[in-house]
């Protein structure tokens, strides 16, 4: 049993019964529906034991249970061990949605409790539909967890920086008047912002109020003639002063958009996404000005990079691929010579990436998975637990950092010593699915879920699935996840499919993952382009941005066509191309044998 989360829960549940509430919701979340968040809105872990990205916590008098996706199901099962809360897993056959669970458990007439800054509105939206032929009333005014951890940590507060507009290809004024134009198109006067990444790339500033993720807790309310930016005053600098009295921005306290927004600020037509403003702003907007619906602006124009940035992107990823080169030639020419551990690997490397020009910080903490640890999709090694490393099996790497000039996010697995027959057949289907998709050749009007097929069709020949996506986008010195665009195969009711535009970059990512054995994952970076334009239309292709070895130890040649031969030497040639310049001989020497041609 885990007496110290098993005394949270019951001390939670105390404070619910006081305040009336039966069922009490604890997402992962902050006040801006982050992906990632800091330590102080970390709640349920702190509630729950689990620590990774996504889930959400319900709790009752008598049961909890944990929601989580495929990623985290061999890592949420460790973590709530001995907790009394159960795992949930997510789009799983039988298992019911959140809501639905909420619709079976709860009541009529009873209460469900939640803090309405960290939930969205889309999905409160939905448990008022689902809810409401029980006439279950919300209270979403009180953040209940505060009164039980009383060690809570502080807000986060660090200075925003204002980028130098040479790296950013637009001016923040440029933005806003795109901004402007799209909020006309749309007939609103107003529009509500909370999405920090979309608010940094709006006004080109950035912060560090999210681990590994340069944004800066704020807001802002934009108007055809106003810009009203909301940030901690601890945070804001001179240059942050100056660079919003250039561009007609009007500083306010973090904590007044409440206030602001009911004291007759807002009037006529408001957007608001539901996707991503919380659901107490998004009631208290409701109260006093007709909300339309719709998807930040902000969000396609930041996935778009313009040509300076992906110029700078350009330069980025190859310094950082080098960075990763060296590492994996470290790391194959020392186990078994040196004492390593996924620790000390992954602190290798975070070294290395250190020493790159323009580095700033890691995009993620990085991943160091050895041999069954690397079955988990986002396990993280800690001094407490680590396994060491040994002369057999594989090791999955996948890091990244943030730099002045582009964010980076790249897996390889890497081969230590001896693996077996099926480890070798696997490893080879996850290189070539990742090689069929980048050679995609599409039509404009393509979405992900278009393409998704050729990345994972080397693992359905063989019966075998990832439980995630096959990519993602990556912002531009900003989250290392960002959409609308994305690849994966899933039609799921409600969800945003973004058609994919020249400039979107995209993360190409297939794996295989055998609990208690291992896990593969060999993932780079590519950028859309416009291919060749006809008579059926626009084509399009990827370019690729990553250029590290696929490892060679763990081909098996004979079970690949012709074709797939050629993608992997011709991807192998632009790797020695593009990275020898950058290492020593030593190094160079190992890249030229680890790019050889096969087959």
């Amino acid at each position: 049993m885990n007496q110290k989360i098993c005394d949270r829960l019951a001390a939670l549940r105390a404070v619910m019964k006081a305040n009336g509430v039966d069922w009490y919701m604890v997402p992962t979340a902050d006040f801006h529906n982050s992906e990632y968040v800091d330590a102080y809105f970390k709640v349920r872990e702190y509630l729950c034991n689990f620590s990774g990205s996504n889930g959400t916590l319900l709790v009752g008098q008598k049961e909890a249970g944990l929601w989580t996706d495929g990623r985290y199901f061999i890592q949420a099962e460790k973590e709530l061990a001995g907790t009394g809360v159960t795992l949930y897993r997510m789009q799983e056959e039988g298992v019911p949605e959140k809501e639905d669970f909420l619709a079976q458990k709860m009541e009529e007439g009873q209460t469900l409790g939640f803090d309405g800054r960290v939930v969205d509105t889309k999905f409160g939206q939905k448990l008022e539909k689902k809810l409401k032929e029980k006439k279950i009333r919300f209270v979403y005014d009180k953040d209940l967890a505060d009164q039980v951890w009383t060690d809570r940590p502080l807000l986060p507060c660090h200075p925003v920086t204002v980028l130098d507009e040479a790296i950013c290809g637009k001016t923040a004024g440029e933005k806003l008047s795109m901004l402007r134009k799209k909020l006309e198109e749309k007939e609103v006067s107003g529009h509500f912002l909370s999405k920090l990444d979309d608010l940094m790339w709006l006004l080109n500033i950035r912060g560090s109020d999210v681990e590994c993720n340069p944004v800066a807790l704020s807001y802002a309310f934009v108007t055809g003639e106003e810009c009203h930016y909301f940030v901690q005053e601890q945070a804001v600098t001179d240059s942050l002063r100056e660079h919003a009295a250039k561009y007609g921005i009007t500083l306010h306290p973090y904590g007044e958009p409440l206030s602001y927004l009911e004291n007759g600020a807002v009037c006529g037509k408001v957007l608001c996404d539901p996707g991503q403003v919380s659901y107490a702003f998004y009631k208290t907007i409701a109260g006093h000005a007709q909300i339309v619906d719709g998807a930040n602006p902000t969000e396609l124009m930041k996935a778009i990079k313009n040509p300076v940035e992906l110029a700078h992107m350009q330069e980025v990823f190859i310094k950082d691929s080098a960075a990763l080169c060296k590492f994996i030639y470290w790391i194959k020419t020392n186990i078994g010579k040196i004492p390593m551990t996924e620790l000390s690997a992954a602190q290798h490397l975070d070294h290395l990436r250190s020493e790159v020009e323009g580095y700033l910080d890691l995009s993620f903490p990085t991943i160091s998975a050895y041999r069954a640890n690397a079955a988990m999709m986002h396990y993280e090694a800690t001094p407490e637990s680590h396994a060491k490393l040994a002369q057999e099996g594989m090791l999955l790497v996948d890091s990244g950092g943030q730099y002045l000039g582009g964010t980076t996010d790249v897996t390889r697995t890497i081969v230590l010593g001896p693996v077996t027959d099926e480890e070798r057949r696997h490893f080879t289907a996850v290189a070539m699915g990742m090689l069929q998709l980048t050679d995609a050749k599409f039509l404009y009007g393509c979405t992900g879920r278009n393409l998704d097929i050729l990345a994972r069709q080397p693992m359905w020949d063989q019966n075998m699935d990832y439980k995630c996506g096959t990519g993602h986008g990556v912002g531009y010195i900003l989250n290392v996840h960002e959409g609308p665009q994305g690849l994966r195969w899933k039609y799921t009711e409600g969800m945003k499919e973004a058609v994919l535009e020249a400039g979107m970059d995209v993360t190409n990512e297939p794996g295989v993952y055998i609990e208690g054995r291992y896990g593969i994952r060999t993932e780079n970076v590519m950028v859309v382009r416009n291919g060749v334009k006809n008579g059926d239309g626009q084509f399009m292709y990827f370019e690729t941005l990553t250029f590290a070895p696929i490892d060679l130890d763990a081909i098996d040649v004979s079970l690949m066509q012709p074709k797939d031969i050629e993608r992997l030497n011709r991807y192998h040639a632009q790797v020695y191309e593009k990275i020898a310049p950058y290492l020593t001989e030593e190094e160079a020497a190992w890249l030229s044998e680890a790019t050889r041609k096969i087959g």
